[in-house]
């Protein structure tokens, strides 16, 4: 026999495209509404009922067609399939398109890290000066 992973093991297929999506078990098992030993017993089997596979399916944001037909070859293609010049390739090719000026965000957070800088330095600077009351009050 051989030590080869079968290929239609559904719950292996589940348990990397969960992976691939950085999903953890955990939240697997609060949207199916269940608790992570489930979907652990779930990953660990070679078959799973149509429905549930329905609800899995849904939960992982992918069709019931995605998980049965899933293969990392598969993957690895899709992800190979993609040139490096695909951003510069005009209004034809997949872009990676900015919609906001990168330095306009930068200038924005500044501004606002500086009123909260100057909150947190008068809010100091009244506490120092409640402090130096009471010091003198006594």
């Amino acid at each position: 026999m051989s030590t080869a992973t079968k290929p239609n093991h559904i719950g292996r297929k589940i348990s990397r495209i969960r992976e691939l999506k950085d999903m953890k078990q955990e939240a697997l098992a609060q949207a199916l509404g269940t608790n992570q030993q489930a979907v652990s017993i779930m990953e660990n089997s070679e078959t799973i009922e149509e429905e549930k596979l329905i609800e899995v399916a849904k939960a992982l944001g992918v069709s019931v067609e995605a998980i049965k037909n899933f293969s990392e070859e598969g993957v690895f293609n899709y992800f190979n399939s993609f040139s490096d010049n695909s951003i510069n390739q005009g209004p034809i090719g997949n872009q990676n398109i900015c919609n906001f000026n990168p330095l306009d965000k930068l200038i924005e957070a500044y501004e606002e890290n500086k009123k909260l800088y100057e909150r947190l330095v008068q809010a100091e600077k009244d506490k120092n000066e409640y402090l130096e009351k009471i010091l003198k009050d006594k």
